[in-house]
């Protein structure tokens, strides 16, 4: 029952994480407008994110458009595009063999099969955990790197917007989830955790026993 409450547990982290992933993909809020020096007060707000980029009216209007060019966009965009599609897609893979290999399903027979899926579907959250971190982190830095880089104009400076913290609490839920889910999936016969057991010391101790009573 504790594997069984750890698989669950893991595969929930996962498919929240999953949505988070999803969500750090598709919001355009990985770049914020940074108010400082003489751009403390204006009328819009710019979100930048991986496939258009919004403005924000003090009006309440909000104007997207996307990327005109592929090619004009810097590496880490690019790159962030390319990793964070990847891991939804090995999400969405691991998703259904988790779903195969937990076992409170009965969907594969065999359980030595079961656990094998639920392993390799820990392993693969915990790829995509990665892959997720690692462009929201490439993209923290060079936001940071900018910010304080004083050839930058201060209008063309951004901030970490909630997308980059969004991408941070997702890839820790698919790495905790997928680790839970792994460590819950132990193959039959191979026990969570250490037993041990006084059996072996039992018939030492009967026929100790015996002897003393022969001598006596």
């Amino acid at each position: 029952m504790a594997t069984t409450g750890m698989q669950l547990l893991g595969l929930v982290l996962s498919i929240i994480g999953l949505v988070g992933g999803f969500l750090v993909c598709t919001l355009p809020m990985w770049r914020v407008t940074a108010f400082i020096g003489n751009n403390i007060v204006t009328a819009q707000i710019t979100w930048e994110g991986l496939w258009m980029n919004c403005i924000w009216q003090s009006t309440g209007e909000i104007q997207c458009k996307g990327y005109d060019s592929l090619l004009a966009l810097p590496s880490d965009m690019k790159a962030a595009r390319g990793l964070t599609v990847l891991a939804i897609l090995i999400c969405s893979l691991s998703l259904t063999l988790g779903i195969l290999g937990i076992k409170c399903t009965e969907c594969v027979g065999l359980p030595s099969l079961k656990a094998r899926l639920a392993r390799v579907s820990g392993v693969l959250f915990v790829i995509a955990g990665f892959l997720i971190l690692v462009p929201v982190c490439w993209t923290a830095h060079s936001i940071i790197r900018d910010f304080y880089d004083p050839y930058v104009a201060a209008p063309h400076k951004r901030e970490l917007g909630p997308a980059l913290y969004l991408g941070w609490g997702a890839s820790a839920l698919l790495l905790i989830g997928g680790s839970l889910l792994y460590a819950g999936s132990n193959p039959p016969g191979i026990p969570s955790s250490p037993t041990f057991s006084s059996d072996e010391s039992s018939p030492r101790r009967a026929g100790g026993s015996s002897q003393v009573k022969g001598y006596v």
